[in-house]
């Protein structure tokens, strides 16, 4: 650092203070209002008076307790706790903006990585997903096993307008989102050009673009602090430069030899039953096994199509070019993408179903229990085996399907 700079405890505190979030939200035309609090704790129409923090930032005066149901900590600074404290409100006056960091922020979550990855297989390139796939494994479950070894609460609401709610129960850094789109993009952009005819500097220019905007998003959405989005981008591009030269070795493992489906299933399933526990219950777990599920699920179809020689190669010499946008190939790309999402979340829907049906039946735990579902013993099992189908329909089932229906 600079002379007369912070020392680096100061700058880590200031790059995690959530009043950093909240000045970002206000630049961006989001600003958390007074709500009043009834004496249950629920929410009230909002007073119209906006909250503006006068703590300085930098300074962490405040400290964190035991988690409950929403965060995962009890806020004890400024005479607030979340579990005495309603929602907070607030007042949105640049929609465009508002609407950009939604739509960026689910670009993070099992929508888009159930229907957006899938896709480049079915319509652009195979081995382009399978990479993806790969990357995308690693560095989610090196992040999500970081939120809860490292144990660092996300921003707290006051100041910050928190617009999500599912993973507040989360710890906050790295920023798997931040992780994710940098992996996604950046080996979208390393890969493709051997298969691939593109400018690469225009692929440069949307990996930083896309991947800019879920970071960003992730600060708007209250989620994250800055902290938290730099160190996920930075342990993202770490893991890509140390695994980069090992990406074709990888390759002619996963596809070609005998114990590749063997270690493809039984590792994520020993990294599922072997995470990290907490004293308290969180999401990552679930979805750190259902990533470990649709990695092994979909490297073991790859291995599948390998063996039977049925993959699915672009046509023409390699890099071959974009396909030109024409109405045929809109319709038809349009087609594959309905098929194989309905294909997908069908398999999802069965393979849950039956496999929680199993687990219930097993443990003697009674089916309208809900609860159960959280039990290791319980949710470790169906959410890797609904996820590795969910992977084996995927890069097995869904392009044969096209094949047979003329697609």
């Amino acid at each position: 650092l600079l002379p007369g700079a912070p020392d680096t405890l100061e700058l880590l505190a200031y790059l995690h203070d959530p009043e950093l979030v909240a000045g970002f939200q206000r630049q961006c035309g989001l600003f958390l209002v007074e709500a009043a609090h009834s004496s249950r704790g629920m929410t009230r129409p909002s007073t119209g008076t906006q909250v503006h923090a006068d703590k300085p930032r930098g300074q962490l005066e405040t400290r964190w307790d035991h988690q409950d149901s929403n965060s995962n900590y009890k806020y004890k600074g400024d005479g607030c706790t979340t579990g005495g404290c309603s929602r907070p409100q607030y007042e949105v006056r640049n929609w465009l903006l508002h609407f950009l960091f939604l739509f960026s922020a689910g670009l993070g979550h099992e929508i888009f990585y159930i229907t957006c990855l899938p896709c480049i297989h079915w319509n652009l390139d195979p081995f382009l997903c399978r990479r993806l796939v790969n990357m995308w494994t690693v560095v989610m479950y090196v992040g999500q096993v970081m939120k809860d070894v490292l144990k660092l609460p996300r921003p707290c609401s006051p100041p910050v307008v928190k617009l999500e709610t599912r993973v507040d129960a989360e710890y906050g850094l790295p920023s798997t989102h931040a992780m994710a789109a940098t992996a996604i993009t950046f080996t979208l952009l390393l890969s493709a050009p051997s298969r691939i005819q593109f400018q690469f500097e225009v692929g440069l220019l949307l990996a930083v673009m896309l991947s800019s905007l879920v970071c960003l998003s992730r600060l708007y959405t209250g989620m994250h602090s800055v902290l938290d989005v730099i160190c996920g981008a930075l342990i993202s591009a770490v893991l890509m430069f140390l695994t980069y030269p090992y990406w074709e070795t990888f390759d002619r493992f996963q596809l070609t030899s005998r114990i590749s489906p063997i270690v493809a299933l039984l590792l994520p399933l020993f990294l599922s039953y072997t995470y990290p526990e907490l004293d308290h219950y969180s999401t990552t777990r679930a979805d750190t096994t259902t990533i470990l599920g649709v990695g092994a699920g979909c490297s073991v179809g790859y291995w599948v199509n390998e063996q039977l020689g049925q993959t699915i190669e672009p046509r023409g010499e390699l890099p071959v070019p974009l396909p030109t946008l024409t109405a045929n190939v809109l319709a038809s790309g349009t087609a594959r993408f309905l098929l194989g999402v309905i294909a997908l979340v069908g398999t999802r829907q069965v393979v849950k179903t039956v496999s929680l049906q199993v687990l219930y039946s097993w443990y003697k735990v009674p089916k309208n229990d809900k609860s159960a579902r959280r039990r290791k013993e319980i949710e470790v099992p169906y959410k890797f085996t609904t996820y590795t189908a969910v992977g084996l329909v995927n890069s097995m089932l869904v392009n044969r399907i096209f094949i047979l229906l003329g697609l």
